[in-house]
């Protein structure tokens, strides 16, 4: 599968298979993260990853999103200097970590998997669940498994509508 293809078929994931993923696609879709751009190349970023039923639905319930706790793998991506801007004025953490949460999405759906961004959670509690120190926080989680069903089309915008040349109109 080449990217655009997988940049096609990538969508949200919320009912996934009772499905174990294998450690071999798990590693990939975790070392796409790891080649994954980030500001001056300090990769400061953690991927916590959840195998742990128990603690997938205390994920879940931070989240108020029982789906979150059903899914085979959760990986709740931490910012290690959620302060730090960039030049520009935007923080760096956050763009990081995207970034690396992108690179996964592409990767599951190259290895027949599904995802879900899950910015929808409880700060507090997610970290307290996953040890994560207080000088750190998570920008986001992501789901993985087995699809359940069939994606539906993508609804997008037509790209006249979110291109513009030169300057913005």
């Amino acid at each position: 599968m080449d990217v655009y293809e997988a940049i096609e078929k990538r969508c949200s994931v919320r009912s996934f298979e009772d499905r174990a993923i294998g450690d071999d696609k798990l590693e990939r879709v975790l070392g796409a993260a790891r080649l994954a751009p980030t500001a001056r190349n300090l990769q400061n970023l953690k991927l916590v990853v959840v195998r742990d039923e128990g603690l997938r639905r205390r994920l879940g319930e931070g989240a108020e999103q029982p789906f979150v706790g059903q899914a085979p793998v959760v990986i709740a991506v931490v910012t290690l200097e959620p302060e730090r801007t960039m030049y520009c004025g935007i923080p760096v953490g956050p763009v990081d970590c995207a970034i690396a949460i992108d690179h996964m999405t592409l990767a599951a759906v190259a290895e027949g998997l599904g995802t879900c961004w899950i910015g929808h959670f409880d700060q507090d509690k997610c970290c307290q669940a996953l040890d994560v120190p207080v000088s750190a926080k998570i920008v986001e989680m992501l789901v993985l498994g087995y699809p359940s069903a069939e994606a539906p089309a993508k609804k997008r915008k037509p790209l006249d509508e979110l291109v513009c040349y030169e300057k913005f109109a």
